[in-house]
């Protein structure tokens, strides 16, 4: 069971391209997905082609009884094998602490939902507000994404802060898997510049792979479709760096069980 909260520490900076582009190479595979879309701007769900939806994460988070997410899943038009959580703009106003145990209240109510999935996505809102408590707190790893710019050094280490301390207060077995860099030129020396800062601060949380500055994927995303099934070679090359995004964080299977030879037993 693998859940994820993908997060950024301001809006812009392909937060929710990440979460997609997970949600496409899952799709790819033929993964069983859940995507639960906790930012007000519900730009995931629009690019997974939802067009209404009774029940919304708003209203998971506001009856928050164990098990009531399930109320909420939809199917996506991406298939049957990625579902959703829809967003709706009311999410801002959970956007603070409300009573004791708020950040809690998405992990209550999916109560065993993700058992049934092989990976859950997260998408947070560009803050680290109560939304944001809520996704790290339902989660077991938590993949950070910004850009090679000037403020990615101080933005990177106030979110992987974030992380630390729901780690050390609701939810001890989160862990950080992964820095992605979003929009990278590599022909550009600030970025090439910037990208060395991240690795001296951040090492090996640093994902290998820099996200490219690519045009296939707002493109798969305003058509509702997943980027693994536009054809063109700069959303190839990015949906290739969501496959190895994919693998870093899913466990490795398990490994195979020696044949016995039942023959043996009996000669």
């Amino acid at each position: 069971m693998t859940v994820v909260a993908v997060l950024s520490m301001k809006g812009g900076v392909g937060k929710t391209t990440a979460s997609l582009g997970l949600a496409s190479a899952a799709w790819h595979r033929k993964l069983r997905t859940l995507v639960i879309d906790l930012d007000p701007q519900a730009n995931a769900t629009m690019s997974l082609d939802i067009r209404s939806a009774p029940f919304t994460s708003n209203d998971v988070l506001s009856d928050a009884r164990p098990g009531v997410a399930v109320d909420a899943v939809l199917d996506s038009g991406w298939g049957e094998n990625v579902k959703v959580i829809a967003a709706e703009r009311s999410l801002e106003n959970r956007s603070v602490e409300l009573g004791r145990n708020s950040a809690q209240r998405l992990r209550t109510a999916l109560a065993t939902a993700p058992r049934h999935y092989d990976l859950v996505v997260i998408d947070c809102p560009p803050s680290l507000g109560e939304l944001t408590r809520n996704a790290l707190t339902a989660a077991n790893q938590a993949i950070v994404v910004t850009e090679p710019t000037m403020y990615s050094v101080r933005g990177a280490a106030e979110a992987l802060e974030a992380v630390d301390i729901v780690r050390n207060t609701t939810n001890p077995t989160l862990r950080t898997t992964a820095l992605v860099i979003n929009r990278y030129r590599p022909e550009d020396r600030d970025h090439r510049l910037h990208l060395s800062e991240l690795h001296r601060a951040h090492g090996e949380l640093v994902f290998a792979k820099p996200l490219a500055d690519c045009q296939g994927i707002p493109h798969a995303q305003r058509a509702g479709a997943p980027l693994h099934s536009w054809n063109s070679p700069g959303s190839r090359e990015a949906a290739d760096t969501f496959d190895d995004l994919l693998e870093f964080i899913l466990p490795p299977p398990p490994p195979e069980q020696p044949m016995i030879n039942i023959r043996r037993f009996f000669t």
